[in-house]
């Protein structure tokens, strides 16, 4: 299943992937064909399939990897990406170890797969930029559901990707190694909802939200 977002020169693809139901978004710069792809979570083939065929169809650039964090259900096809592509993995140093234990991510939650480890291959922290094509998004630092969980914010647009940080009316989990509610509901307060009200939300699972309507209706916060 697939979802678009379209703008004046950004355009956004959500591929709903694997069994925990994981948004992949591929965002375009319309103009130039350049594109990131955030938290690719691929599984089966013919997932796979559906984001290379999409890529091949609109002649796109493929200019990074960005990940979100680094659970399992997000990061199940960044190694095809790495080879197919030749592209690089952005994302927060302290996830790294969670690339590092995918065999035992896979245990965990008994998937029928074999993957090899999830590198990072460029550090992002708190106010990097990532540029592609004349698009730009910054990193936002948003720990709480993995000790280095970034959201990316396109000010222009006003849209934000929150990984499993922030969902329509819930949240992430906490209860895996390295979450904290706390500290989720922190970053959730402070650097999510202290964005414009018009953001929208498009998060690691789900429909997309708007900020306004989070700080209204989620009972979380």
């Amino acid at each position: 299943m697939s979802r678009t977002l379209i703008f004046n020169n950004m355009e956004i693809q959500n591929f709903v992937c694997n069994m925990f139901g994981e948004n992949t978004y591929i965002v375009i710069d319309s103009d130039t064909k350049d594109c990131i792809i955030i938290d690719p979570g691929m599984m089966t083939p013919a997932e796979v399939s559906a984001v290379d065929n999409f890529i091949e169809e609109k002649k796109l650039k493929v200019n990074k990897i960005l990940l979100t964090h680094l659970h399992i259900d997000h990061a199940m096809g960044v190694n095809h990406l790495k080879e197919k592509y030749g592209v690089e993995v952005y994302a927060n140093e302290k996830d790294a170890i969670l690339g590092a234990r995918i065999a035992e991510q896979i245990q965990l939650f008994h998937l029928p797969i074999t993957l090899g480890k999830v590198t990072i291959d460029q550090y992002l922290n708190e106010k990097d930029t990532i540029t592609f094509g004349g698009l730009q998004l910054t990193a936002i630092s948003t720990p709480g559901h993995s000790p280095g969980s970034l959201s990316y914010y396109n000010s222009d647009k006003k849209i934000v990707f929150t990984g499993d940080a922030l969902f329509k009316q819930s949240i992430g989990r906490t209860d895996l190694p390295g979450g904290d509610y706390a500290t989720l509901i922190n970053s959730i307060t402070e650097k999510i909802l202290t964005l414009p009200e018009s953001t929208i939300i498009c998060p690691g699972h789900g429909p997309t939200t708007t900020v306004k309507d989070e700080k209204k209706f989620n009972p979380y916060v």
